[in-house]
C-alpha cells in the first residue's frame, strides 16, 4: 500500500462513527456493547460503524486475511508439489511439500503415473522435513477426534482425517474412493466413535503413517508393491533419483474456494506453512507463516491484527471491524471466491459464543464490504448482515 493510500485509511478510520449511525437504525440496534460492525462504501469509505475500533475474536472470518496473504505472496497459479525419488535398492521416496488436497483420487493417479517409470517398489520412505515435526495449532484440543483440530503438515493425505461407519456391526469406508486401512481401523477399534470423520493426529506420527499405508495400497494395486516396509528418511537428491514431481491439479485459487466453502482449518494452516517456507526457506513452521502474514497486514494493508495462526480456530486471534477494511478492499477481486447468497459474498465464523460474517453485498453492479463481528453469546451475525444488505439496497 502506498503511503498516500494509507494516509487515506487513517483518515477514514478516524471518520466518527455517530455520522452514520442515525441513517443505520435497524442495524444499529442489533450491535451490543461486546459486539462491532462496520461497513464499506464501494470506494472503501466507512457508510457504518459501531465499535469498530474493538478487538475481536475473528474465527474463520480470518481466512479471508490469510487467503489474501497466500494470493498476494505466491501467486493464484501456485500449485503445491510433491517429489518421488528412487535409490539403487528401488526404495521409493515421496517428499512431501504440504499439498493441503492430496486426497485419494490423486494418490490413485500417481500410483498409476508411477507404473511407467518403476517396475517394483521395495520399501516405502517417507519425507516430511519440509515442515517442522509435531506442529501444533493454537486453538486445537488435544486428543480431540474433531476434524477442524487436524494437524498440519509436510505429507498429508485426506486433511489428515478418516471418514467410517458402521455397518452390520463393522467398520467400513463412509468414501468409496477410500479404503479402510490397518492404522485406521486400529484407531477406530481403540476410540469407537459412532461413526463420521475423525482426525489422525501427528503423535506417534499416526498421520505420517497412514499417508504411507494409502500410498501403499495404490501402488499394490498397481502391481508396484511395495514388498518392504514403510518408513521415514530424510530424501538425499545427490544420491537418490528423482522420477516424477507430482503438481497438484488444484491451483491455489481453487484451493481457496475449497476453504471458502468449507471452511477448512487444515488447509488453510497448510497455505501459512507454505507462506513460512517461501519467505525464510523450509523447514516449514506455523510462527514463520504467521509472520509473514503479520508482514505483510502491516506493511501492505496499514493494519495491526493480532494472529497466532491462520484459520481462525484460536481465540487468540484478534481483529477489528475497521481493520476489515484493507482486508476486503485487497479481497475485491477475489470475491467470487466467497460463499454467495441473494446477492451476498460471505466467509463466516463460529466458536462458542462467537459469531462472525464478512464480505460483500452485491448492489447494482457495485461491491460494498461489511465486517461484522459478534462477540456476544446467543446472538447471530445472520440477521446483522441482512439489516446490512437492505440498507444498501434501500428496502424496509
Amino acid at each position: 500500500m502506498s503511503l498516500r493510500s494509507w494516509i487515506c485509511w487513517i483518515l477514514v478510520l478516524l471518520l466518527p462513527a455517530a455520522a452514520a449511525a442515525g441513517t443505520w437504525q435497524d442495524v444499529d440496534q442489533m450491535i451490543g456493547p461486546n459486539d462491532s460492525a462496520a461497513v464499506f462504501a464501494p470506494d472503501f469509505r466507512v457508510l457504518y460503524a459501531k465499535n469498530a475500533d474493538r478487538m475481536q475474536i475473528p474465527a474463520s472470518t480470518l481466512k479471508v486475511l490469510t487467503a489474501l496473504c497466500a494470493m498476494k505472496r505466491l501467486g493464484p497459479d501456485f500449485r503445491f508439489k510433491t517429489r518421488f525419488y528412487l535409490n539403487d535398492k528401488n526404495d521409493l521416496i515421496i517428499k512431501g511439500f504440504g499439498d493441503p488436497l492430496l486426497i485419494s483420487e490423486q494418490v490413485a493417479e500417481i500410483a498409476k503415473i508411477l507404473t511407467d517409470r518403476i517396475a517394483r517398489v521395495r520399501h516405502l520412505i517417507l519425507d516430511d522435513t519440509w515442515a517442522d515435526a509435531g506442529i501444533g495449532i493454537p486453538g486445537a484440543k488435544k486428543r480431540s477426534l474433531q476434524p477442524y483440530d487436524a494437524p498440519a503438515g509436510a505429507l498429508c493425505v485426506n486433511f489428515n482425517t478418516v471418514a467410517a461407519e458402521r455397518r452390520n456391526n463393522t467398520w467400513v469406508s463412509a468414501e468409496p474412493q477410500t479404503p479402510l486401512l490397518p492404522l485406521a481401523k486400529k484407531r477406530l477399534s481403540q476410540i469407537q466413535p459412532k461413526s463420521g470423520r475423525i482426525l489422525l493426529s501427528s503423535a506417534n506420527q499416526d498421520n505420517l503413517i497412514y499417508a504411507g499405508q494409502l500410498f501403499a495400497h495404490f501402488l499394490a494395486k498397481n502391481g508396484l508393491g511395495p514388498t518392504g516396509k514403510i518408513r521415514m528418511e530424510e530424501a538425499v537428491p545427490d544420491c537418490h533419483r528423482l522420477i516424477y514431481q507430482h503438481r497438484s491439479p488444484f491451483s491455489l485459487t481453487e484451493v481457496i474456494s475449497r476453504i471458502m466453502t468449507y471452511s477448512n482449518n487444515f488447509m488453510t494452516n497448510q497455505l501459512v506453512l507454505a507462506l513460512g517456507a517461501d519467505a525464510s526457506g523450509p523447514p516449514a513452521t506455523l510462527e514463520k507463516g504467521v509472520a509473514v502474514m503479520n508482514h505483510y497486514a502491516e506493511n501492505q494493508l496499514g493494519i495491526s491484527p493480532e494472529i497466532v495462526e491462520g484459520s481462525g480456530l484460536s481465540r487468540k486471534n484478534r481483529i477489528s471491524a475497521h481493520m476489515f477494511g484493507p482486508v476486503l478492499h485487497g479481497f475485491a477481486p477475489y470475491y467470487d471466491l466467497l460463499t454467495e447468497k441473494h446477492g451476498i459474498f460471505y466467509k463466516t465464523g463460529t466458536l462458542t459464543g462467537i459469531q462472525t460474517r464478512v464480505g460483500f453485498v452485491s448492489h447494482q453492479g457495485q461491491l460494498y464490504g461489511f465486517a461484522v463481528l459478534i462477540n456476544t453469546p446467543g446472538k447471530a451475525a445472520d440477521p446483522v448482515t441482512k439489516a446490512i444488505a437492505a440498507k444498501i439496497r434501500k428496502k424496509k
